[in-house]
């Protein structure tokens, strides 16, 4: 489990293609905290740790996530956001998170908003009953609400602010971009249990 609150930024700086892809990440972690086998979200997906070094760790990232994650953020000089497992009793900052990524989105406009950026996303249309308006969801691995919600002929659109803080401490993405979502697990479970009432009741 996560929050969605990003602790660093790591940034791949080795890809090694074997049955799955190895991929090698410097980052700012007291590496001699974390084992072998912990899990570290990256940019909103959940992966083992495999090896590590003094300032670097390494994951197997298999063809499965790869097809269900944003593009290029496999990539040698990618800028990820980290996350290490959340532990009972650490504060719940943002919301609860799995890591794993439900769908794609695309940032599809962007504008200033007082101090904040407004970002406008369009998601899967199959996510649409997730998204509400003051909801949580975590776009590449930050825990962020959602302000507003539009169904348009073309897709679900929803749009979210980047306050000042977040742009320092993350590596924000961008109009134009592909990003992994994460819907609330909550909504998440409440949407099966509506499928399942519905499909009782016929």
């Amino acid at each position: 489990m996560f929050t969605g609150i990003v602790t660093d930024i790591g940034t791949v700086t080795a890809i090694e293609a074997r049955g799955d892809t190895r991929v090698r990440i410097a980052c700012g972690y007291d590496m001699a905290t974390v084992d072998l086998g912990a899990s570290i979200a990256c940019s909103g997906v959940c992966l083992t740790v495999v090896d590590k070094g003094a300032d670097w760790f390494a994951v197997d990232v298999s063809a499965e996530t790869k097809s269900r994650t944003a593009p290029g953020l496999w990539a040698e000089g990618a800028r990820l956001n980290l996350e290490r497992a959340l532990k009972v009793g650490d504060e719940l900052g943002g919301h609860i998170v799995t890591g794993h990524v439900d769908g794609l989105g695309f940032v599809s406009g962007s504008g200033v908003e007082g101090d904040s950026i407004r970002l406008s996303i369009k998601a899967p249309n199959r996510l649409a009953s997730y998204l509400v308006e003051k909801g949580s969801i975590a776009i590449n691995g930050i825990s962020l609400t959602v302000n507003e919600v539009e169904d348009k002929e073309d897709g679900i659109y929803f749009g979210v602010n980047i306050i000042p803080h977040t742009r320092e401490n993350t590596a924000i993405f961008d109009r134009g971009e592909t990003v992994n979502i994460e819907i609330d697990i909550l909504a998440r479970y409440l949407g099966r249990m509506m499928e399942l009432r519905a499909l009782r009741c016929e």
